[in-house]
């Protein structure tokens, strides 16, 4: 056995009579609003040699590695885990920037990160989507960063960190109330990565002052959000706009990736809710899949218009020039068919992005189909 470390933030309720030291995190939103965040790190024990399984495993078409069943067998291992959130003495009465001798589980993390991406150490943020419990996006998180740790092709100097926010998505597998609650759950939980976004802001800034022209780790700073998480990314952009001086959002990121993006196939056009997201960061790829009947339930069952994450965006020539798109429908396979960005070559691919590689790299396993768009092979 040996034992896993994943960062974490949250706005769930804790629970357990120790919010320092839970027991678990519940479906709720935190007793102290929705918009209160914890910060730490969970430790999961797991055995090697069914990781390494999951690893090998031949995934047909999508290539090599079982990501997706690593992430339930991880999700297993996770229910037992140990959970450090950082503490904090903070007052709710006057503003963090007033309160000279507060203690932020904010910096800790930030700072525990920092220390890590000093040792070649790439950051990658993870949104999860809709229907996850707690132990699911651990699950998740801990597979998602195993993966592209063992990618084939990886730069082999080059780690990748994966932080967690997970948000009160029930967990409960109900097909209509579920989705319901989950949605506007997700509406509020935006403004909570919103607000967190804003902490990273702030914290990075602080550091570029303090370094005074000298150069910091070199690493970089990822997003990826999934399925539902990308709808909650909409409403994180509007918190972040609102409490940014200016016209233009910081740049936080260098590649954000949108996975089974449950959200509109228009949701990137000038107007649209995520068209300010080319402005905080250098890259957006875009990965959708014809086949995925997650994304059926949400356009035919729901309600919703045609979802970006089921045939990619409805216009792509209206896309700003830093947005990609890749058509994984050929390559995947399943009963489902959502959670392939754990799998294979489409982890592969992410990766790639991740270490550099450009759009148009010949080693991709892709074919152009249009100046900004891509299909896997």
């Amino acid at each position: 056995m040996k034992e896993y470390r994943i960062y974490f933030a949250t706005n769930r309720n804790h629970v357990g009579p120790d919010r320092w030291h839970p027991d678990s995190y519940g479906t709720k939103f935190s007793d102290d609003g929705m918009e209160n965040l914890r910060f730490g790190e969970a430790s999961i024990a797991a055995d090697d040699g069914r990781i390494d399984a999951f690893i090998g495993k031949r995934m047909g078409r999508c290539g090599t590695g079982d990501g997706e069943g690593l992430s339930g067998y991880l999700a297993g291992c996770a229910k037992s885990a140990r959970i450090d959130a950082y503490p904090e003495t903070l007052s709710n009465a006057i503003s963090d920037a007033e309160q000279k001798d507060a203690k932020l589980g904010s910096v800790t993390l930030f700072s525990n990160v920092m220390a890590d991406m000093k040792k070649s150490s790439d950051v990658l943020i993870y949104i999860h989507g809709y229907n996850v419990s707690w132990s699911d996006a651990l699950g998740s998180a801990l597979s998602l960063q195993i993966m592209l740790n063992n990618s084939e092709r990886k730069d082999p100097d080059q780690d990748v960190l994966v932080v967690l926010f997970t948000w009160p998505s029930d967990g409960m597998a109900l097909p209509w109330v579920s989705y319901k609650s989950d949605r506007s759950e997700a509406t509020g939980s935006g403004a909570a990565v919103g607000r967190a976004f804003l902490k990273a802001r702030d914290f990075l800034a602080a550091l570029r002052d303090r370094a005074r022209g000298e150069a910091l780790c070199g690493q970089d700073i990822h997003l990826l959000c999934h399925s539902m998480g990308n709808f909650l990314l909409q409403s994180a952009l509007s918190r972040l706009y609102d409490f940014t001086p200016g016209s233009s959002l910081p740049r936080l990121f260098e590649h954000v990736f949108l996975c089974a993006a449950d959200v509109d196939d228009d949701a990137l056009e000038s107007g649209q809710p995520l068209a300010r997201l080319p402005q905080i960061s250098r890259n957006v790829t875009i990965y959708h899949n014809r086949e995925d009947r997650a994304m059926w339930i949400s356009d035919f069952t729901k309600g919703n218009p045609e979802r970006l994450g089921s045939s990619g965006a409805a216009h792509p020539a209206l896309l700003h020039s830093k947005i990609h798109q890749v058509d994984c429908t050929p390559i995947v396979s399943g009963l489902v068919e959502h959670s392939y960005y754990l799998d294979g070559f489409v982890n592969e691919d992410i990766r790639a992005s991740m270490d550099g590689w450009t759009q148009e790299d010949p080693r991709r396993r892709r074919a152009r189909s249009l100046y900004n768009a891509w299909e896997m092979k």
